[in-house]
């Protein structure tokens, strides 16, 4: 029999060596947590918040979105007490909890513990790499620090010879829980550790979208011209498959060979490997329900991972089910579309709870809804090595052409993606005219271009192939 309500909650199947710190970040969105009790040899622990509301609004909630420890399933449910009483030996959980609620209440911890923590007051943090023997993207601060909320704004710079970063989220509180659960630990095993304070700006102003600098929220902004590729060494540093690193303990990360393979993909290194730590599964929402169209969805998603399966919602056509190849696939493909805008809308890109997007059952008409892509010849990643690994890039206004007939002529091609909707700002032609860049001029036209034109036929059996470039002309 269930347990009633309580300000209690008894978590179970936590992963061995389940930090005070990770179980307390599970109770933090929902309010004050006061008391804190971990069972060690039993991986479980007691969890006390302030009110028996929050403990229902966290009950609730999880109870739709399974909560997840270091990328492992966790159980919650009202424990048959209704406080915690804790004894003396319980000191460093004290501590932890006095750190956090000290944050939370906007005060400093009066404890001289190493966690004490200044008031939560900017939504902006200032990120150092310590010991850093692998290359971080901003992508893969992207990655690790939006699962805490929306990452608006990075800039990455280098200063006294260590790589800094200013990160903004949405609202200080949900920079404070990054700053709780991150600040310490490492981003790939035994190196790469996280140094967070936070920063005195409460707005980054950002110039240019590029490998340094990103403002997600205006995704029209140009380039510049600071885009240095990866270092060329980085696929043979990012062979490590050991789980001890932070990608693996944040809920629906990577893990770090994945997070490595992704990041080493964006920078065109290294071919991305099948593992996988998550379900190559996505949600699409807030899609034009008018316009969008499983063949469309196959289109854009496969610029990043081979679509097996597209499922747009019966119920709620403004949502699909994207099955990628696999997860590190899928965790590419919702780094670089999350946000993006198509067909006018902006469209959300998360994990699904899903393993595998089902087809209809043999004889039942699903209106075309849900469309099985396995077997389709247009998938870029299939052949090992192929180039196209080299040539993943975030959706931009310059797009590049191949496999283009020789008797076809600038104007055939502006006039081609001007019909698709769109302005043509610039063209060029790569010197033996197989291939060319083009420029519409923003990046949803350059979308929806890619979406129309990829696979277009020329005539004389020529396909044309169309991607995103890192360039501008």
């Amino acid at each position: 029999m269930e347990a009633p309500p309580s300000r209690v909650l008894h978590i179970r199947k936590l992963p061995n060596e389940t930090s005070e710190t990770e179980v307390i970040a599970l109770g933090l969105p929902f309010g004050k947590v006061t008391n804190i009790l971990t069972l060690k040899g039993k991986n479980q622990a007691f969890l006390e918040l302030g009110t028996e509301e929050a403990a229902i609004t966290m009950v609730n909630y999880y109870s739709t979105v399974t909560p997840h420890v270091r990328n492992v399933p966790v159980f919650i449910q009202y424990s048959n007490h209704k406080e915690l009483k804790t004894d003396a030996g319980n000191q460093r959980a004290q501590a932890v909890l006095q750190a956090v609620s000290a944050v939370q209440g906007g005060g400093t911890p009066t404890s001289g513990s190493d966690l004490a923590l200044t008031a939560a007051s900017s939504p902006v943090l200032r990120i150092i790499i310590d010991n850093m023997f692998y290359p971080v993207t901003l992508d893969v601060l992207q990655q690790i620090f939006s699962k805490f909320g929306t990452v608006m704004k990075i800039i990455t710079f280098t200063k006294n010879n260590q790589f800094q970063a200013l990160l903004q989220f949405n609202d200080p509180s949900t920079a404070q829980q990054a700053k709780i659960a991150l600040d310490g630990q490492n981003i790939y095993n035994s190196c790469c550790t996280l140094r967070i304070d936070y920063s005195k700006l409460v707005n980054l102003n950002v110039k240019y979208n590029n490998d340094k600098s990103r403002d997600y929220t205006r995704p029209e902004l140009p380039a510049g011209d600071g885009q240095p590729a990866m270092d060329p060494n980085m696929a043979a540093a990012f062979q490590g498959k050991d789980s001890n690193s932070l990608l693996g303990k944040i809920p629906g990360a990577l893990s770090p060979l994945n997070a490595a393979a992704a990041a080493a993909a964006a920078a065109g290194r290294v071919a991305l490997s099948g593992h996988s730590g998550s379900s190559g599964v996505l949600l699409a929402s807030n899609l034009n329900e008018e316009m969008v169209t499983p063949q469309s969805l196959f289109t854009l998603f496969g610029v990043y991972g081979d679509t097996q399966r597209v499922k747009i919602l019966y119920n709620k056509k403004d949502s699909a089910l994207i099955q990628m190849a696999d997860g590190s696939q899928a965790q590419l493909a919702m780094s670089h579309l999350n946000g993006q805008k198509m067909y006018g809308k902006v469209i959300r890109v998360a994990l699904s709870k899903h393993t595998s997007v089902q087809l209809p059952r043999d004889g039942l008409d699903d209106q075309g809804l849900t469309k099985d892509f396995t077997n389709s010849p247009l998938h870029r990643f299939k052949k090992p090595g192929s180039k196209n690994f080299q040539n993943i890039f975030p959706p931009s206004t310059t797009l590049h052409l191949s496999n283009i007939p020789t008797d076809v002529t600038e104007e055939d091609l502006r006039l081609l993606f001007s019909n698709a909707g769109g302005t043509v700002n610039a063209f060029k032609f790569f010197q033996d005219h197989k291939m060319a860049l083009l420029q519409m001029s923003t990046v949803e036209e350059a979308i929806q271009g890619l979406i129309d034109l990829h696979n277009y036929n020329m005539g004389d059996n020529h396909h044309l192939r169309v991607s995103f470039s890192k360039s501008s002309i």
